[in-house]
Order: structure tokens, then sequence, then C-alpha cells
């Protein structure tokens, strides 16, 4: 499907405009010194908090734009948009308070909570397709048959100015800046920072990151074409996007410094760091800057600001990403051990594993498995530790005990 591309990039001016049609409408969002950042860095790094904003995300600011702008015959055939929760309930928000009737396509397995809030702010939801990629295909077959204006979630000029403002904010709010990033996946909010930063302050560094199983910037930069990728998934449902978009594309081309990925692991991590050091209620999508210092997936200059762009997370899946999250900062260890299937030797075990500092936090018996000898069971074990070291040390301290530890099974 082709999308129109202005001749002209979004410019200053377009962003400011955009700020002053926002004035009273979103929020300005607090800059938070990060601790752990700075630490780690060995410099001033803070988090510009989109999480704070209205709906949940920095989306209602490039929603609203869009359709402040809509013609009063536009308004009265209605919007229509797709999305994996966020530009949702932007695009819900703004609609509702511009008094514009909305329809929203959803992903079928969107989060709960995001559906909740979309239909909470009156919009209508449909489902379509497992990606935004696809919901998207829907939502525009839907403005063909009924006439309802396609708000795109990154690709138009009005929404990348929207997005936009939340670099205008954190420049005053940072003035000393020299790195900023933020997540990236159909490119909106990079653009627009790109376009206020840039402008602004040409020295500053600004570094995009994507989720590495989705992401679909680095093969389209090497083609110098906006390339869609095969098949992506990833726990940043926010940007999983299989394809830039064309004026997004060009954005990023421009005047984005560096696109770097990081792992579903590294992402944990900089959750569990959010909502364990920083208090910070933040969704997957919205913590890959953050994941990227952490990892060192990237070398910056401080003062280094990172975007964390939206908290719209699943409950349930805010308990699946703490788990995983302590697992790959080796602070919950899952393993097996076998032993003798007689009185007292389980007791023995977790005694031993108390002992060394460690707390057993689930037990699976298994006797069936045809590789264990008779007279022999196999523990399945789930055990808090206090990271890495100490897990490496229970481990050893195990087998040096006489007893077979293995992973993965």
């Amino acid at each position: 499907m082709t999308v129109a591309v202005p001749s002209e990039l979004v410019t200053l001016a377009d962003v400011e405009a955009a700020r002053r049609l926002l004035a009273g409408v979103t929020r300005l969002t607090p800059v938070e010194p990060c601790r752990p950042l700075t630490a780690k860095l060995g410099g001033p790094t803070w988090l510009k908090c989109e999480n704070l904003q209205r709906a949940g995300s920095f989306k209602v600011r490039g929603a609203y734009v869009r359709l402040a702008r809509l013609g009063e015959a536009e308004r009265r055939r209605g919007v229509v948009a797709a999305s994996a929760g966020n530009h949702a309930q932007g695009v819900a928000l703004a609609a509702n308070l511009l008094g514009i009737a909305s329809t929203v396509f959803m992903p079928i397995g969107a989060p709960l909570p995001k559906i909740a809030a979309t239909k909470g702010y009156g919009a209508a939801v449909e489902f379509a397709g497992s990606t935004v990629d696809e919901a998207l295909v829907a939502a525009h077959e839907f403005a063909e048959r009924t006439g309802a204006v396609l708000i795109h979630p990154f690709d138009h000029p009005d929404v990348i100015a929207g997005q936009g403002t939340v670099g205008l904010e954190l420049l005053e709010q940072v003035p000393e800046v020299k790195t900023v990033l933020a997540g990236v996946g159909g490119g909106g909010l990079i653009s627009g920072l790109a376009v206020a930063i840039k402008a602004v302050r040409p020295d500053v560094r600004v570094i995009g990151v994507q989720a590495r199983e989705a992401a679909a910037f680095p093969p389209s930069l090497r083609e110098g074409r906006p390339v869609r990728l095969g098949t992506f998934g990833t726990i940043a449902d926010g940007i999983a996007v299989g394809r830039p978009g064309d004026l997004t594309f060009a954005h990023v081309g421009k005047l984005v410094d560096e696109i770097v990925t990081v792992t579903e692991e590294d992402i944990s991590r900089a959750l569990l760091m959010l909502l364990e050091r920083g208090k910070m209620v933040v969704e997957p999508a919205g913590s890959v800057g953050v994941a990227a210092l952490l990892a060192g997936a990237v070398q910056v200059e401080t003062p280094a600001v990172a975007v964390l762009s939206g908290g719209n997370i699943d409950p349930m899946l805010m308990v699946r990403v703490i788990e995983h999250g302590l697992a790959a900062a080796g602070r919950y260890l899952t393993f097996t051990v076998r032993c003798g299937d007689r009185p007292g030797h389980l007791a023995k075990l977790l005694t031993y594993i108390a002992e060394q500092g460690a707390n057993v936090v689930d037990v699976a018996h298994r006797r069936q498995d045809p590789r264990l000898q008779l007279g022999e069971v196999e523990l399945g074990l789930s055990v808090e530790t206090r990271g890495s070291e100490h897990s490496d040390r229970l481990i050893n301290a195990l087998r040096s005990a006489g007893y077979t530890v293995t992973f993965g099974i």
C-alpha cells in the first residue's frame, strides 16, 4: 500500500505549531534523574517520563494534532485507526476531546487493559490480524468502505510534528543534554524528536532503539528503502512494526544518528530496574532506550536522556516480565537435581540450599523419567538468589556436594 510522501520533511516550525495546538491538552511530563544509569555511564542520565502522559503514552500528542486539523466535513465522517494499544488510546482520547466518532482496529490478542482503556475513551474497537500491520490493512479497508479518515499511527506530518513536542520539552528540561534515546517502531516518535532536537541543537546525538526480534529499520537503512520483515515478534508490542513508514524512513535516514537493537532479556532487565530502582511502571516498548544503555548496546556521551515512551503494560505481562528479568539478572534460577528417593534426602537438599543463602520458590518431583535409576528422583527447583555470582556459587556448591545439576530440562 503506497503512502503519499510530502516533498519536504517536517520542520521545527511545524513542531512549534503543534506545541501551541497541544497547550492545555497534553501534560508537560517530568524528567527524572536515573541513579543506576548515571553510575553506569559515569555522567548524568535522565528519564523523560511519557509513561505519565495522558492515556499513558506520547501517542496522544500526534493523534490530537492530526485530528484537530481535520476539516468539518472530515470530522463528520469519523476517524479510524490501527494500533496494538497506545495509538488506539491516543486517537480515542483525542477524538473524545474533539467530539469525533472513532473506530480502532487492534490485533487479536492485544493487551486487555489497552482494549478496555480504548473503549473507555469512547472508541468502537474491532479486531483484525495478529500484528499492527495486519490491523492497519483492515483499517484502510474500513476507511475506503465508510469514508472515515484514517489516522495513521506514525506516517503523517501532523503525527510526527506532535511527537516532536517531546523533543522541545526535554531540551528545555535538560538544556545540557548531549544524547537522546527513544524506542522505534514505525518511526513517528524518533522522527519528531530528531526534527526538533537537530533544529535547535544539531550537536545532540539522537539514537533510536528497536527490539532485535522486530527491527525493520536496520535492513531498511542498508537497502536504502523501507523493507518489510517476513516475521517478527517481541514482548515490546508497542514497537512491533514490520515495515518503516515512507515518511518516517526519510526522516530517520536524514536526521537520526544511529539505530541499535536490544534483546528480550535486555528489555526485561530494564523493566525490572525501572520498577525496582526507579519506581516506574513502564511497558516493554517504553523501556528500550534504558535497555540499550544498561546492555551497553551503544556508546553515549552524557548528559543523556532516555524517553520512557509509554506505561500501558498488562499486569499479567508485568508478572512474566519481572520473572524473566529476575532470571536474566541471575536472581531467579531454574534447574534440576538428581538425588535418592528416600526419606530425608529432600530435606537435606533444601537445607543445604538454604545454607548457601538461596530461597527455594518451587519444587517439582519427577520419578517417571526412564533416564532415572531405580530409587532415584529428579527435582525441578526454582530458586531466588542475590545475583549471577551468587547463582554460580550455589550451583558450584551443589556439584561439589555430589549433586547432579542440569539446566534446560
